[in-house]
């Protein structure tokens, strides 16, 4: 008798096993959820970031997506689609990655922001990490190159130089009894609001006194009329305005209104107010600049020379308190209806006059 024995096709099992360790290494393991988000070298309009990952994902990883939103009203935690990018994708680069002009990021506001990781797959599908934990950053203050433009921007509004001697500061009486009352006569540095361009560095970080010097085209007196009270303090122009004094520029905005607004800053030199403006404004030459200028005596006898801008609104922050015996109070004979608050008013964002390009 013959006996057959059945011997295994080698070569067919070899195959399938190939076919399987082929597979096996196409298969795309899943990505570690990126954490330990840091962000740094925050500017009005850009910031850095980066996070931790395994060395493996770090060498697998394609791209990275990048959720951004305001913190303000919204759950920073909701996402619209929680596996594909919602706002930037961006190829994988060495951490910390430089992350300016995908958004119109404003100046001085919160912000939340996650991460995924991810890899391009051969049919163009991406495979995705988990998104980190949402964290939170607020943009800074415009710096002194965004402020330079926002100056560019306010020169060529000014107009030509008119003629001035006093500056002033209107108010209700209830204001001036105050003064009198509870303050010892002194009019105190109050602490600047938000209005105007959200990224000024003054903002609620300045205390000041403001006061006005625009003056009508006719008389070139101060004008009659006040939506802000009936009483005026007024105040030779040469006590503030001199060599011992610093001019810096501030702000140049509108409100949804034809006129600008230009605000400075006049500080006693040495003084903490000009040492916080020296650091972060730009320094305007008193006898020479579009907005506000001191022009000394030429000759023994002559009085200084005081100018204003004609075109814009000035809007003058004295940085230290002034007694009201520095100056008078008068009445004024125009109308003073109280207009509705400017406080914390914010800029025109589609004004193509007074805004840059860094955010509103």
């Amino acid at each position: 008798m013959v006996l057959f024995i059945s011997v295994p096709n080698v070569s067919h099992y070899m195959t399938l096993f190939l076919l399987l360790v082929q597979q096996l290494t196409t298969m795309e393991t899943a990505l570690s959820t990126p954490h330990n988000i840091q962000i740094s070298e925050v500017s009005c309009d850009s910031f850095r970031i980066a996070w931790d990952m395994t060395p493996e994902d770090t060498a697998r990883a394609t791209h990275f997506f990048i959720d951004l939103s305001r913190k303000e009203g919204r759950d920073p935690n909701r996402f619209k689609h929680r596996d594909v990018p919602t706002k930037l994708v961006a190829k994988a680069v060495p951490l910390p990655m430089a992350v300016r002009g995908h958004w119109f990021l404003s100046p001085r506001t919160e912000y939340c922001v996650a991460v995924q990781t991810a890899v391009r797959q051969a049919d163009g599908e991406y495979l995705v990490s988990e998104w980190s934990q949402v964290v939170e950053f607020c943009t800074g203050d415009y710096a002194m190159d965004h402020l330079k433009q926002l100056l560019g921007k306010a020169q060529g509004s000014a107009g030509r130089l008119l003629r001035f001697s006093v500056f002033y500061r209107n108010q209700h009486p209830d204001y001036f009894h105050y003064v009198r009352m509870e303050c010892g006569g002194l009019m105190r540095p109050a602490l600047k609001d938000n209005s105007g361009s959200h990224g000024s560095p003054i903002n609620s970080k300045l205390k000041g006194v403001f006061l006005s010097c625009n003056t009508e085209f006719d008389t070139g007196l101060p004008p009659n009329d006040s939506p802000y009270g009936p009483l005026r303090f007024q105040i030779p122009a040469g006590n503030l305005l001199n060599n011992d004094t610093n001019l810096y520029f501030a702000d140049f905005y509108c409100m949804y209104t034809a006129y600008h607004y230009v605000v400075l800053v006049l500080a006693p030199a040495g003084s903490d107010g000009d040492n916080f403006c020296r650091c972060s404004l730009p320094l305007l030459d008193l006898t020479a600049n579009p907005f506000l200028t001191y022009i000394p005596p030429q000759r023994p006898g002559e009085e200084p020379l005081f100018c204003h801008a004609s075109d814009v609104i000035l809007e003058v922050l004295y940085t230290e308190p002034l007694h009201l015996e520095q100056g008078t109070v008068v009445e004024i004979s125009g109308h003073h209806q109280m207009s509705q608050t400017t406080a914390n008013a914010k800029k025109d964002p589609s004004c193509k006059v007074c805004n840059i390009s860094v955010g509103r």
